[in-house]
């Protein structure tokens, strides 16, 4: 622990007491204390300065205790403390909830460890297993910021479906701190209008070498650290194929999905003041798909419905990402620190595909359930040859200014340059017994002589090399209003994108009081203007042009919050509760395709979002953490004035949990649940079609994915004999179940017209169905 006085200087000779044990600072303030097996309490004491006393949480073995004492004569209440874990950076936004990043590594999630978890929280919501992406309070997938080590990550823009989508970014094997926003968040994250997601890799402290490997991919990470700590990198690659848990979709496709991806973490310290680092990340995903025959049964017990279709033509697709981030830190005093980045990043991306398809849509009688001789004939043709390249480097500079451990102003400034090169061609053609919608239906054997219509055609060949400049500046302070402990963050940024010309003022604020209660409670409120910057995806009209006319999407927010901790059986539990609301202008209304946004390119329509969001979180078994989610929400929108409606990411009721458990008698047999019930959303309408004139609501997903894992090695009670084995610091093998009740969720619809009603059927687009995977993890 370290003590210091109101003027930033450290107090030396205090005496500390804890767990029957007297400490001494020196003359640095300092004291290196070992923390308890079990609470106890801490107290600081001196002559002429205020007495402090905290317990302390032993669950954190490695910690650092910055305690500010101030002259009895000034006061008689210490003034404020910073309790934080050691290497941690140190957090100012009031709405960040930190996630474990061992959690990210165990849980059982097809996704990624990282986003598995958020899928869990109750403001986040997803549809798609093999997909990491995830909405957020009535938001769609494209309005989520990214962090890692505070640079912005971008995704892939033209992933159509989950099963092309590969890995996360995000290497669970390399992370440190988690911190996740659901809105409301700070001034120094960026313009988008959801959630900010702010990963911190770890730099390790000693050689490690670590690995996974299981029925779906694999993963190998060396550390390395000299003896005097000043350097330290962190490599990591990985390798997954989900071709076996595709197989459990419930049709005759051959897939060769192969993901690959390297990252690199190298810090280097030159002297006190003086470090440098460098993030690295390259990612392949090549995506093979020859669909060969495929079956349905939908409709109603009244109605029971069959849809053959056979196949001809294949896909494949390939995504390459590159990053790279040069940093140098400079910090001249334990309250000063500036930091430059230097980042440039690549994404070339390729989708191409030509698939013909024959279908029989046939019913069948409902008491007999013989099929009935009448029955739909058609086909249909999907082609496309889309072709992306996107860049983008440039500087930051980030300024951060502590004069005591209470207060921190914050400024940056960041410079973007980009290019996109798109090239797009992509049509469809539907053909049902002879003629091609959307034409008019004749009768059969009077000639047609109009000409061929497709379904839809997207075309557009457009390169633009525009530059974006943004800043910041916030100010945060933690500060006692009589006895009440109260949290301050305000801030304000600014950016200008010269394709469509616009700045964008954003004015954000946060506030927090604990109150002197009995009852541990924390009281928040946080809001302000958020902008959703547009970038390829917003600019990019229906007809396949750019828009160089497009506007920013806005939204006010405003989130109430409560955190209510206390005690139950014996074991700690933390309730938090948010209220929260959106009005939105601007907005370009969008189609949801399987996972991939298609916007309009129009600025018409305005909207807004709200609900209410609970999680219980604490040891429902002595020694874990669990939780559950609870969250009721709606987003609504009104398109040229026609009226409000639901919004594609309408999502309304939803339920999770996330639940560990181990055996008494056998601690080193471990479980872990992951349960996601969320009403169907309201994008089931066929691609393009107007949406006050038909939608179709998806069902409800479900979901339960299970981990089971056997702890051969760890450094806590199961420690290794022998000469070999002892190097090994870690050893286990697990079993996970995905979708352990086989339940066949929908993530989209496939419209078959029905010639002789003019019916368009809305045919379900299955997910996978239980897949057991076996999972091998070790550590040297």
């Amino acid at each position: 622990m370290k003590i210091l006085d109101d003027n930033g200087s450290p107090v030396a000779d205090v005496k500390v007491t804890y767990n029957n044990q007297n400490f001494t600072t020196n003359a640095q303030g300092f004291a290196k204390i070992p923390v308890a097996e079990t609470e106890q309490i801490l107290t600081a004491e001196k002559e002429s300065y205020v007495s402090f006393t905290k317990k302390i949480n032993p669950k954190l073995r490695y910690q650092n205790l910055n305690v500010l004492m101030v002259l009895s004569i000034k006061t008689k209440e210490i003034k404020e403390i910073t309790f934080r874990g050691k290497g941690k950076p140190k957090n100012t936004d009031l709405t960040s909830l930190e996630i474990s990043a061992k959690q990210a590594q165990i849980v059982a999630s097809l996704s990624g460890g990282v986003e598995g978890l958020i899928k869990s929280l109750p403001s986040v919501n997803s549809n798609a297993e093999l997909s990491s992406q995830y909405m957020v309070r009535g938001g769609n997938y494209d309005e989520n910021l990214i962090y890692i080590n505070d640079i912005e990550i971008y995704r892939p823009f033209l992933v159509r479906n989950s099963l092309q989508e590969g890995m996360s970014i995000i290497n669970p094997d390399m992370v440190s701190m988690i911190n996740f926003s659901a809105g409301g968040f700070e001034a120094k994250y960026g313009d988008k209008m959801s959630s900010a997601l702010n990963i911190y890799y770890r730099q390790p402290s000693k050689t490690e070498i670590s690995g996974e490997a299981s029925l779906i991919g694999g993963r190998l990470s060396l550390g390395l650290a000299s003896k005097n700590k000043k350097l330290s990198a962190l490599f990591s690659g990985r390798y997954r194929n989900t071709n076996l848990v595709l197989n459990t979709l419930n049709e005759d496709t051959d897939f060769n999905p192969q993901y690959f991806d390297f990252q690199s973490y190298i810090n280097y310290y030159i002297n006190d003041k003086w470090s440098v680092s460098f993030l690295g990340y390259w990612s392949k995903n090549d995506y093979e798909m020859i669909p060969n025959y495929k079956e349905v049964d939908f409709g109603t017990v009244q109605q029971p419905i069959k849809l053959l279709v056979g196949y001809e033509g294949k896909e494949d697709d390939s995504y390459k990402n590159m990053m790279g981030t040069a940093s140098i830190t400079y910090k001249p005093s334990k309250k000063l620190s500036v930091t430059l980045d230097n980042f440039a990043y690549q994404n070339r991306e390729r989708e191409y595909y030509t698939i013909a398809s024959g279908y029989l849509l046939q019913t069948f009688d409902p008491v007999t359930g013989d099929p009935n001789s009448s029955y739909d004939a058609g086909g249909q043709i999907d082609q496309a040859r889309n072709d992306l390249l996107a860049r983008t480097y440039g500087s930051q500079l980030r300024v951060k200014f502590s004069p005591n451990a209470n207060t921190d102003i914050e400024v940056g400034a960041k410079f973007e340059k980009e290019m996109l090169k798109d090239l797009t061609n992509e049509w469809q053609l539907v053909d049902s017994l002879g003629y091609s919608t959307p034409r008019t239906y004749l009768n059969p054997g009077v000639l047609d002589a109009s000409d061929l219509k497709l379904k839809y055609n997207i075309s557009g060949n457009n390169e633009i090399n525009p530059s974006r400049i943004s800043g910041y500046a916030q100010f945060s302070k933690k500060l006692f209003w009589g006895e009440n402990r109260v949290f301050i963050n305000g801030g304000v940024r600014a950016q200008q994108w010269s394709f469509n010309k616009e700045t964008l003022i954003s004015p954000r604020a946060q506030f927090a009081i604990k109150p002197d209660w009995d009852a541990d409670m924390l009281f928040r409120i946080s809001g302000g203007v958020y902008y959703q910057a547009p970038y390829y995806k917003e600019i990019k009209d229906l007809d396949g042009t750019f828009n160089e006319n497009i506007k920013a999407q806005k939204s006010i927010q405003l989130i109430l919050a409560n955190d209510y901790e206390f005690k139950m059986v014996d074991r700690p539990f933390k309730l938090t509760t948010e209220l929260y609301y959106k009005k939105m202008n601007d907005l370009i209304p969008y189609y949801i395709d399987n996972v991939r946004i298609r916007y309009s390119g129009k600025n018409n329509s305005e909207g807004y979002a709200y609900g209410v969001d609970t999680r219980l979180f604490g040891e429902f078994v002595p020694g874990v953490d669990s939780w559950i989610s609870v969250s009721y929400a709606r987003a609504k929108e009104n398109i040229d004035g026609r009226g409000y409606i639901a919004r594609p990411t309408d999502q309304r009721f939803r339920f999770s949990m996330f639940y560990q458990d181990y055996m008494p008698k056998f601690p080193s047999m471990k479980v872990n649940l992951t349960l996601l019930f969320a009403s169907g959303l309201p994008n089931g309408a066929s691609l393009f079609a107007d949406p006050y004139e038909y939608t179709k609501t998806l069902p409800s997903y479900k979901r339960v994915d299970i981990g089971l894992e056997k702890v051969f090695i760890d450094q806590k009670d199961n420690k290794a004999t022998g000469d070999f084995w002892r190097k090994c610091k870690e050893l286990s093998l697990g079993v996970q179940i995905f979708n352990a009740f086989n339940i066949n969720n929908t993530i989209a619809n496939q419209w078959i017209t029905d010639v002789n009603s003019s019916y368009i059927y809305p045919v379900p687009v299955r997910l996978t169905g239980r897949f057991f995977n076996v999972k091998l993890n070790f550590k040297f």
